[in-house]
């Protein structure tokens, strides 16, 4: 039947150019039909034709037998008119060039207004009927889902023509909300625009909403907070467009939308660094990831995939993890040079081999064990992974002509309480004495807070306890952390490689820290439930080695800016190089032979550290 459709409405455009100029031609000699001139008449047998065919070819040219007319709007009106126009102006012509006309020149202007207005009538009507067909049949299905749309723009438009035109949803769009003070009590296909963002609460309990769609994908961060932090009192489920990219690639529809994230609410923009600058200076080298299947590093993967490099090398001990990148950045580049290579970095032959076999120009050190937990449990596995396979990686790519070694780092290296934020700064100190020492290699730090959405983070546990219907764990109501998405942490990282002269531990200006407690009642809200009542929260105590705060920046190191306004350079600290790779060798020792006094050790390197002198007592 669609097939067909196109030639239905060529049929009928047709028989409307017949008789709009007939009836042009009536309207002349006042309807009398008797008292049209026969001269007149072979004009217009002669003549009808042609303005047929004319009116076909046009209507073809400006896709009007392309349009979907169910979802007829302006673009299809506006096509109409300009086809018309080019009609208009081939009369005129017609008019102007034949000095006795086939019809009285009145009959052609005539036949214009009139056959437009027959051609609208027939293509409108159809949408027109649809809405009808969808009027009734909304009346008989069951409403799931009352919607409240945020922001009467472009997206807007979009959202609620989808929801309204489909048969799969059942949801009905009962408000709108803009800012605009011009636009409140004006409709919006159909739906009234019933107030600011002020307004959302008392409009959702008027409405009885049950789902409202951030639909301003142009809104700045700080507002986009503001208003979200607005819904979430509602007890709504929350959806938003992802963002502007949508509207220019015409994306915008349902099935884009997602769930409202606490990413959302951080009330900060994107970190955005020079991306040009940054994939010029990785096109065309060899580089290295360690660590390459984990958060972090499988998004450097994706980003250094994009840079063109000459070979991107992914190193990781978890071979699943190595098998998922690898098979997304064969699907997804499929000219990339890609090696896949499964080792350890605590493996000194490995890793030396693998340094001699490709000669990486640019190494990006994402591997170590990460949960605070889990190390305090096992010390001198954080000794062994973090601290001895950073130096047993940076020492190899010294060996075999390593240009630049970025080390992923973190804010738990600062004053550390535990001992993976004090093995992490260990893994600094290597990096920095490192860099004394080769001055053929750069050596940098990258130190960030904690990773929204990476494996184990407290984003996917707590969106796990809440679809399990609770209870929500938070260790203490008042615990702080510093937040930054995958792609934030990952520009960064590129950006040190791209700044990195040596030595320098670069740092995130993070904005303002996030209680715990508060991320997780957010997060309850923006899943449509009442914290404490729907879904309990339950405080479980600091954990061993846990802070109740992080901190960014040690007070001996100082800042110094960089051309990113966002991002700090902490300078390095000074230290006795030689007694440092004694006490390496010492910790190397004792973490080999199990040693439980790792810790005191570790204390004596890293004068900062922190603990529990009885670690045993704290653990439930």
């Amino acid at each position: 039947m669609d097939r067909l459709k196109p030639w239905i409405l060529g049929v009928l455009d047709i028989l409307t150019v017949i008789a709009a100029y007939f009836f042009a031609l009536l309207l002349r000699f006042d309807f009398r039909y008797s008292a049209v001139d026969k001269a007149y008449l072979m004009g217009y047998f002669h003549t009808i034709p042609i303005w047929c065919v004319a009116t076909v070819v046009v209507f073809y040219i400006f896709h009007l037998y392309q349009s979907v007319w169910s979802y007829a709007g302006l673009a299809e009106l506006w096509a109409l008119i300009k086809s018309y126009m080019v009609l208009g102006a081939a009369t005129l012509l017609y008019v102007l060039v034949v000095k006795a006309p086939a019809l009285p020149r009145s009959c052609y202007i005539m036949g214009i207004l009139i056959n437009f207005c027959m051609t609208a009538g027939i293509r409108f009507s159809y949408r027109f009927l649809v809405v009808l067909r969808q009027l009734a049949h909304q009346k008989d299905k069951q409403i799931q889902k009352r919607v409240m749309i945020i922001g009467a723009g472009a997206a807007g438009v979009t959202l609620i023509r989808e929801l309204q035109n489909t048969d799969r949803i059942s949801s009905q769009v009962c408000c709108v909300i803009d800012d605009n003070p011009y636009k409140k009590g004006k409709y919006l296909e159909g739906v009234e625009i019933v107030g600011n963002r002020y307004d959302i609460v008392n409009m959702a309990k008027k409405y009885h909403i049950t789902h409202i769609i951030f639909a301003i994908p142009t809104c700045g961060a700080e507002d986009r907070q503001a208003i979200l932090n607005l819904c979430k009192d509602t007890n709504c489920k929350l959806q938003i467009i992802p963002g502007m990219y949508q509207l220019l690639n015409e994306e915008v529809s349902v099935s884009k939308l997602r769930d409202v994230e606490v990413t959302d609410l951080l009330g900060r923009e994107q970190v955005k660094v020079n991306n040009e600058e940054i994939l010029a200076d990785i096109a065309g080298k060899v580089v290295l990831v360690t660590g390459g299947g984990g958060s972090i590093g499988s998004e450097l993967c994706r980003q250094i995939a994009r840079a063109n490099p000459k070979v991107l090398i992914i190193f990781d001990i978890y071979e699943n993890n190595a098998y998922a990148i690898q098979q997304e950045l064969r699907h997804d580049c499929p000219d990339l040079h890609l090696e896949t290579l499964i080792g350890s970095v605590r493996n000194t032959s490995r890793i030396n081999s693998v340094m001699k076999t490709y000669h990486p120009d640019i190494v990006f050190h994402a591997a170590a064990h990460k949960h605070v937990p889990l190390m305090e449990d096992s010390p001198n596995e954080a000794i062994k992974n973090n601290v001895m396979g950073t130096f047993k990686t940076a020492t190899a790519a010294a060996r075999y002509g390593v240009k630049k070694f970025v080390l992923i780092s973190t804010d738990k290296a600062v004053n550390p309480t535990n001992i993976m934020g004090a093995s992490k700064r260990l893994c600094e100190m290597v990096v920095q004495m490192m860099d004394r020492k080769n001055p053929n290699t750069s050596y940098v730090a990258v130190r960030f807070g904690n990773v929204l959405g990476s494996n184990g983070s407290v984003i996917p546990l707590f969106k796990k306890q809440i679809a399990e219907g609770g209870p929500v764990t938070v260790t203490d109501k008042r615990i702080i952390r510093y937040f930054m998405t995958i792609p934030e942490a990952v520009s960064l990282v590129l950006q040190a490689s791209y700044y990195a002269t040596g030595g320098e531990i670069f740092v995130l200006e993070m904005g303002d820290p996030v209680k715990i407690d508060d991320m997780a009642r957010n997060l309850i809200r923006l899943s449509g439930f009442t914290p404490d009542v729907d879904i309990k929260i339950v405080y479980t105590g600091l954990r061993p080695g846990e802070k109740l705060y992080e901190e960014m920046l040690m007070n001996e190191e100082g800042l110094q800016e960089t051309a990113n306004k966002l991002i700090h350079i902490g300078k390095p600290i000074e230290m006795d190089d030689d007694w440092f790779l004694e006490k390496l060798h010492q910790l190397d020792l004792a973490s080999r032979q199990e040693s439980d006094h790792i810790r005191e050790v570790v204390a004596e390197v890293v004068p900062t550290y922190h603990y529990d002198k009885k670690p045993e007592e704290a653990k439930v």
